[in-house]
C-alpha cells in the first residue's frame, strides 16, 4: 500500500519462491509491503516492512572527480585541488581517495588515510627530482568510484618566478643630519631572491647605525643618526636564478655648512675701511650657500658688530672704521639648514698704506714664435693702492737699453704678447707695476729667449700596421703624425720586441734611414711572434711610440694567385703581321707566384720577350708573322693555388698558296683550271684569286684573271701546239699570298682518242701449227698516227684471249698453235 493510504493492494500473481518483483510502482512515492505464506489449509499471518520504502533509482558508486589540478610544486611537496564528480551515485560523497604513482612504476598507492573532504591536499616528504602522477576517486555508501584522469607527470622541484620589487621610496630623499631614515619595500620571487643593498656601488654593511632587515616578503634599510657621509646613491637588488630587479634612491643628508676657508685676506686697508676676501667652505652641507654673514670687532671691545648678512660673494668691504684702531673680522656661511661656525681673521690696523707697487717676480716667457712672445708674471703687492697699469719692457740680450713693448696700458691681465720681435734675435723682458703713487721697481729680467717658432716633439705616428710578412721579415706601414711639433719630420725609428722579452730592439739606427711611412723589418726568426712600434723624429726629439695593435707571427703569408687582365688579354687578340704583339696582366699573390707563358701547351717562340715584375708580367713579340698566331696561356702558381687564362692570338696576314691546282679538259685553244682554297686564309676572308699563264719559252707571266672569287677558271685564247705553265694566288685585305704553279707544261692540243677497229680481218694460209692473217686499216685513227696493231688468239670454247704480239704492218703469222 502507499504510505498515505490505508488500503492494501494484492500483487496479481502467486509467488512460490522467497522473493518477488513488484512492478507498476510510481517513482517518488513511498510504499509499505507485507507478505504471507499459504498452504492447502489456508493463509498464515502477514509480515510487514518496518518502514516505508521510497521508490527511486538504485544507488551506485560516484562518477570520477573533475578538474584535478596541481596548484604548487616544491622540491619535496605537491599541492593538488579537485572538484566533485558531476553525479554522486545517488548518495552523498563520504570521502576522497588520492593516489600517486612514481613514473617508471606500475601501481598507484594511496597518499594518505585522511578523508580529504575539503578537496585540497598537500603531499609532503617527496624526493627532489622524482616525477609522479596523481589521481583521485570519490566514495559514497556504495563504495569507491572511478578515479579521475591522471595529472601530467609532476617533477619535484622548486617553482621559478622572476623577482618583483615594490618600493615605498622615491628617486630622491633629503634628510637632516642626525635624523634617521629608512628605505623599505616588498618583493617576491621563486626561488626566494637574494636581497643586496649598495651605496655608490659599494655593498652596505651593518653597524651600530646601519640596520638591514629582510623578511621573505619585505626589505628595509634603516640608518640611525644620519651623517653627511651617508649621502649617496643607494641601490637595492633583488635577484634569483631567473633574473633581478633594482631600485634606486639618491639620499642627500644635509647640514649647515662648514666654516669658510681662511685665512681672511686684507686686499685693501685704508684709514676708514678695508676690503677682505676668503674662500668658500669645503663642505656646503649638501645645499647651496645662500649668503655669508660678516661681523667686525674693535680689539679693545668685546662686542661684535654686524657688517652685512646678504652677500653671496667671497669678498666684502668693511666700512666705518676708526683710524688707528685694530680690528678683527669674522665670517659665517649660511645655507637652508643653518649657519656655520665662524672664520675669524687676524688683527689689522685701519690706516692708509700708500706706496708704489713692489717689483713683480721674475716673469716667465711662453709661446715664443719668430716674431712674438708671451710674457707672464704674478701680481705684486700693490703698495696699498690698486695697480692701474703694468709696463712691459724688452731688450736684446747684448744691448744695454730697455724699450717699452707697447705704449698702451696693460691691465688687469698679468700677461702680454710682445709683438714685432726680429726672428733669430735673443731677448730679455721685465715688468713694472704702476698705481696712483707711481711706477714701482722693475722685475728681474726674464731668462733670455730666441725669437723663433717653437719646435716640440711630434705626436706619435698614426695607425701603424703590419701589411705583409715573410718567413724572416715584416712590412710595416703607418700614417704621419697629426702634429709635427712645428718641425720637419726627419724620419721614423722602428723598434721590435720578441713576445715575452722586455727589451725593445732597434730595426734602424737613425731616423733619416726611414724618411717614408713604411719600412721592412728584416732578420727576424721564422715562427716567432714579435711586437712592433714606430716613433716620429724631428729636431726636438722622438715622439711617443705608436704600437702595431697585435703581435705578428713571422711566417710566409699565403694568398692564392690573382690575375687582373689588361685589355690586350681579351678572349681573342688580333694583330697585323709585322706589328708587335703585347699580352700583359697584373699579378697578385703571396708569395709572388711563378709565371709561365705557353703557346698551344708548348714553350713560346724564342723571339718572344717575356718580362716578369713584382706586380705583373708581359709577353712581347715584335715583327709578328702568321705563325705567331695561336692560343697563348698565362699560368700563375704559388703554394696557395694556381690560375690560368688563355687568349687566342690571330696574326692577320696574306693568305697561303691555293691547294691542288689541277688542269683538265685541254683543247687546242683552251683548258680548264681548278684549285682548293688555301689551308691558311691569313685570318681574313679570301677576297679573290689571281690566275696567270706563261709560255714555257717566255720569261713573262701574263694575268688571265685577277678578280675571280670562284675556285676555277677557263683559260682561253691558247695557241695550238704551244706549251704553257699556269699559276694561282689568293688575295685578302692584307695582300696577295704565294702562287701555286702547275708541275709540268700543258700542251694546247685537242685530246687523243683510241683508233677504230681494223677492218676485214681474214686468214690467207693455214698450217698445222700456224695461221697467216691480213687486215685493212681502221676508218679512224683517233687523232694520231697509228703506231701498231695488237694480235690476240683464243682457243675455241675458252673464255680468255691470249696476247701474241704487236706488229707495225697489216699482216701477221701467228705461230705456236
Amino acid at each position: 500500500r502507499e504510505s498515505d493510504h490505508r488500503a492494501w493492494t494484492p500483487v496479481t500473481y502467486t509467488v512460490t519462491r522467497q522473493n518477488a518483483t513488484i512492478q507498476g510502482l510510481i517513482q517518488g512515492k513511498a510504499y509499505f509491503f507485507r507478505i504471507a505464506a499459504e498452504n492447502i489449509i489456508g493463509m498464515g499471518p502477514f509480515t510487514e516492512t518496518t518502514k516505508e520504502i521510497l521508490i527511486r533509482d538504485p544507488i551506485t558508486v560516484p562518477d570520477r572527480p573533475e578538474d584535478l589540478e596541481v596548484k604548487a610544486v616544491t622540491k619535496n611537496s605537491v599541492t593538488l585541488t579537485w572538484n566533485p564528480p558531476k553525479y554522486n551515485g545517488g548518495s552523498d560523497i563520504t570521502m576522497y581517495v588520492l593516489e600517486s604513482r612514481l613514473i617508471g612504476k606500475d601501481k598507484f598507492h594511496k597518499v594518505t588515510k585522511e578523508k580529504m573532504l575539503d578537496r585540497k591536499f598537500t603531499v609532503e616528504g617527496l624526493k627532489e627530482g622524482d616525477t609522479y602522477e596523481y589521481r583521485v576517486s570519490a566514495c559514497n555508501i556504495v563504495g569507491q568510484g572511478k578515479p579521475s584522469f591522471c595529472t601530467k607527470p609532476i617533477t619535484c622541484k622548486d617553482e621559478i618566478a622572476p623577482p618583483t620589487l615594490d618600493l615605498d621610496f622615491r628617486d630622491k630623499l633629503i634628510v637632516r643630519v642626525g635624523e634617521a631614515f629608512s628605505l623599505t619595500g616588498r618583493y617576491s620571487g621563486k626561488p626566494a631572491p637574494k636581497v643586496t643593498w649598495l651605496k655608490d656601488d659599494t655593498v652596505v654593511k651593518e653597524d651600530d647605525r646601519i640596520k638591514i632587515k629582510t623578511t621573505p616578503t619585505t626589505l628595509c634599510l634603516g640608518i640611525l643618526k644620519s651623517v653627511r657621509e651617508d649621502t649617496g646613491k643607494y641601490c637595492v637588488t633583488v635577484e634569483n636564478s631567473t633574473g633581478s630587479r633594482k631600485g634606486f634612491c639618491q639620499v642627500n643628508v644635509v647640514d649647515r655648512p662648514s666654516p669658510p676657508v681662511g685665512p681672511v685676506i686684507f686686499d685693501e686697508v685704508f684709514k676708514d675701511h678695508m676690503v677682505v676676501s676668503w674662500k668658500p667652505p669645503l663642505d656646503d652641507g649638501g645645499s647651496e650657500i645662500t649668503n655669508y654673514i660678516i661681523e667686525k670687532k674693535d680689539t679693545h671691545k668685546d662686542l661684535w658688530m654686524p657688517v652685512t648678512s646678504s652677500t653671496v660673494k667671497t669678498t666684502c668691504k668693511i666700512p666705518k672704521l676708526l683710524e688707528g684702531r685694530e680690528y678683527q673680522i669674522r665670517i659665517y656661511a649660511e645655507n637652508l639648514y643653518g649657519i656655520s661656525d665662524p672664520l675669524i681673521s687676524d688683527e689689522m690696523k685701519a690706516k692708509d698704506r700708500f706706496r708704489v707697487p713692489d717689483a713683480p717676480e721674475q716673469p716667465i716667457i711662453k709661446d715664443v714664435t719668430k716674431d712674438s712672445a708671451v710674457v707672464v708674471w704674478n701680481k705684486p703687492y700693490d703698495g696699498g693702492k690698486p695697480i692701474t697699469n703694468y709696463i712691459v719692457e724688452k731688450k736684446e740680450t747684448m744691448a744695454t737699453r730697455w724699450v717699452k713693448a707697447t705704449k698702451d696700458p696693460i691691465f688687469p691681465g698679468t700677461k702680454f704678447k710682445v709683438p714685432d720681435l726680429l726672428e733669430g734675435c735673443q731677448y730679455e723682458f721685465r715688468v713694472s707695476a704702476e698705481n696712483e703713487i707711481g711706477v714701482g721697481d722693475p722685475s728681474p729680467p726674464s731668462k733670455p729667449i730666441f725669437a723663433r717658432d717653437p719646435i716640440a716633439k711630434p705626436s706619435p705616428p698614426v695607425n701603424p700596421e703590419a701589411i705583409d710578412k715573410t718567413k724572416n721579415s715584416v712590412d710595416l706601414s703607418w700614417q704621419p703624425p697629426r702634429h709635427d711639433g712645428n718641425g720637419k719630420i726627419i724620419g721614423y725609428l722602428i723598434e721590435y720586441q720578441k713576445v715575452g722579452d722586455e727589451e725593445w730592439k732597434q730595426a734602424n739606427l737613425t731616423a733619416d734611414s726611414c724618411p717614408e711611412t713604411n719600412y721592412k723589418v728584416t732578420g727576424l726568426t721564422e715562427g716567432l711572434t714579435y711586437k712592433f712600434r714606430v716613433k716620429a723624429v724631428n729636431a726636438a726629439g722622438e715622439s711617443d711610440p705608436a704600437h702595431v695593435p697585435d703581435p705578428v707571427e713571422v711566417k710566409d703569408r699565403l694568398e692564392p694567385p690573382e690575375l687582373i687582365l689588361d685589355a690586350n688579354m681579351a678572349r681573342e687578340q688580333h694583330v697585323k703581321a709585322g706589328d708587335t704583339l703585347r699580352l700583359s696582366a697584373v699579378i697578385k699573390g703571396v708569395p709572388f707566384p711563378k709565371v709561365t707563358w705557353k703557346k698551344e701547351d708548348h714553350e713560346v717562340s724564342p723571339k718572344a720577350d717575356i718580362e716578369v715584375t713584382g706586380i705583373g708580367s708581359k709577353l712581347e713579340i715584335r715583327n709578328t708573322v702568321h705563325e705567331d698566331g695561336g692560343m697563348y696561356s698565362l699560368t700563375v702558381e704559388n703554394p696557395a693555388g694556381s690560375k690560368t687564362v688563355s687568349v687566342k692570338v690571330v696574326v692577320l696576314d696574306k693568305p697561303g698558296p691555293p691547294r691542288n691546282l689541277n688542269v683538265s679538259d685541254v683543247r687546242s685553244d683552251s683548258c680548264y683550271l681548278t684549285w682548293m682554297e688555301p689551308e691558311d686564309d691569313g685570318g681574313s676572308v679570301i677576297t679573290n684569286y689571281v690566275v696567270e699563264r706563261k709560255d714555257v719559252a717566255s720569261a713573262q707571266w701574263v694575268a688571265i684573271s685577277s678578280s675571280s672569287k670562284k675556285r676555277s677558271h677557263m683559260a682561253k685564247y691558247l695557241m695550238e701546239g704551244t706549251q704553257y705553265l699556269f699559276r694561282v694566288a689568293a688575295e685578302n685585305q692584307y695582300g696577295r699570298g704565294p702562287y701555286v704553279e702547275t708541275l709540268k707544261p700543258i700542251k694546247a692540243i685537242d685530246p687523243l682518242h683510241p683508233p677504230g677497229p681494223p677492218k676485214n680481218l681474214h686468214h690467207v694460209d693455214v698450217d698445222k701449227t700456224e695461221v697467216s692473217l691480213v687486215w685493212n686499216r681502221p676508218d679512224r685513227d683517233g687523232g694520231a698516227e697509228i703506231t701498231g696493231y695488237l694480235v690476240e688468239y683464243q682457243e675455241d670454247g675458252a673464255d680468255e684471249w691470249t696476247k701474241f704480239q704487236t706488229v707495225p704492218m697489216l699482216d701477221c703469222v701467228v705461230t705456236g698453235l
